[in-house]
């Protein structure tokens, strides 16, 4: 099951931004699936990386929380689907 938390945690971080988040469309099962499972091979990628002296994911998460990008958004949606 997948976290609702975190979308709630998203479209509230996005409702306060310069910009107003985009509507996205709904997704199909079969889209959704293809995003989570290439947002869990980056994660593994980042956590092979930070296993080394080089600590990538605290700097990518800080530039995500100042920066809010609109392509996190849409991801977001697109992983989570019609939820």
């Amino acid at each position: 099951m997948r976290l609702r938390w975190f979308r709630t945690l998203i479209e509230n971080m996005y409702a306060n931004a310069s910009e107003p988040a985009e509507v996205s469309p709904i997704y199909s099962a079969e889209q959704t699936r293809q995003s989570r499972t290439k947002c869990f091979l980056s994660l593994l990628g980042l956590f092979i990386v930070d296993i080394a002296p080089v600590p990538v994911t605290p700097v990518i998460a800080f530039v995500i929380i100042l920066i809010r990008p609109q392509r996190l958004y849409r991801m977001v949606t697109r992983i989570y689907g019609g939820l």
